[in-house]
This record gives C-alpha cells, structure tokens and sequence, in this order.
C-alpha cells in the first residue's frame, strides 16, 4: 500500500537526476529551522507531464546547464563531479531511497556517490557500490517490489497535484519555491510569510496570460 503526502506539512522533492538538487541538499545548515521531508520523484514523468522538453535534448542547454552546476559548486565550496553520462536512469537510486525510507542523511550519502563521486547509480556494477555505500544487501530486489515502485508514482502524482513542475522544489506553508537558487526566498518566506499575501504579490501571481 503506498502512502499519500501530508501537504500540511513541508516537503523537499527531489530526483537524483538533478545536480542542482545535489547542491541545495549540501547546504541544508542553511536551510530554515523546518523538518522538511525529502520525497523522491521522478523528473522525467514531471516534464512529460507538464509539456517540458528536458534541457538535455537541447544541446546548448545542456551544456550550459552542467558549466552552471559546476560554476554553482566552486562558487559555493562544494565538491562536485559530473557522472560518467548525463542524464541516466535515477528510477533505481530513487526507488531505492523508497525502499530504505530514506532520512535526510541517507538521501545526501545517495547524491555524495554519484555527483561527489562521479559515479552511475543506473549500471549494475553502479547501483551495486551504491548499495555498498548505503549498507544495503540485495538492493536490486528491494528496488523491485511492486510496492516500491507504486510509491514513486504515487509521489510524482502527488508532486504534480501540488504543482510541482521541477527540481529541487520546497513545498512549504502551503506553497512552492522552485530551484537551488531559490533557498534566499524560501528562508526569507520562513521569516515573514506575510510577504506571499501582501498585495504586489498577489497582483502578479493573478496576472492575465498574453497571446503569444
């Protein structure tokens, strides 16, 4: 049986797949005082949810999204190494941070190995040290169970009825706050939440679409 999220409280989506997410979970001693729960979901299923081309198929985004990332890590101090491929297949790693219901800790110790360390978590001798460096034997059975699976669609599905469109993404007090570089207005929005109602605000998040 998977379990639904519980939108009153806050929440930290998250796939593998994105080095950015890597990179706000490096500075989560400046995140707000908050027991946010990190909730894997898949990317790949959000974009094609919402009609969004990956940066990857496009490739002057791609590589500038990886020099951003890398730009973003020695700016900020933090040890980064690109895997092998980008992107590849994160439906295992997530479904094995699933599996270990795994805390904060354990979802940095998954992201460490393979952009800290560079590794593929998608090939079998991958996922395999993978499982090693979490303390888990038989992860590709665990990975496997239909429950396990479900619950990463389920989390997707509830990321997207939220309006979850990317990652990393905050959900908290009842809203979104999308991107690493977003983590300045999530702590700002911890201090005064009377920000997101003051009427400059809510002007611009009603505005009219164009035509385009």
């Amino acid at each position: 049986m998977t379990t639904g999220l519980d939108t009153t409280q806050p929440v930290w989506f998250y796939d593998f797949l994105s080095p950015f997410s890597y990179l706000l979970l490096e500075q989560h001693d400046k995140w707000p005082d908050v027991p946010f729960k990190p909730v894997p979901v898949s990317l790949p299923d959000l974009y094609r949810h919402w009609g969004h081309r990956s940066g990857a198929d496009v490739p002057s985004k791609r590589i500038f999204t990886y020099r951003h990332a890398l730009f973003r890590a020695e700016q900020l101090g933090i040890p980064f190494k690109m895997p092998p491929v980008h992107p590849f297949d994160s439906n295992s790693a997530l479904r094995l941070a699933i599996a270990l219901r795994a805390d904060i800790s354990a979802v940095r110790d998954i992201f460490r190995f393979i952009w800290r360390d560079g590794r593929d978590p998608s090939t079998p001798d991958g996922f395999a040290k993978l499982c090693e460096r979490v303390g888990v034997g038989h992860g590709e059975a665990l990975i496997e169970f239909e429950e396990t699976v479900a619950q990463l669609r389920r989390n997707t599905d509830d990321a997207i009825a939220l309006g979850v469109f990317g990652v990393p993404t905050f959900w908290m007090n009842k809203q979104l706050f999308w991107g690493e570089d977003a983590l300045p207005m999530v702590l700002y929005c911890a201090r005064t939440p009377n920000w997101l109602e003051s009427r400059e605000v809510k002007r611009i998040s009603t505005l009219p679409r164009g035509d385009v």
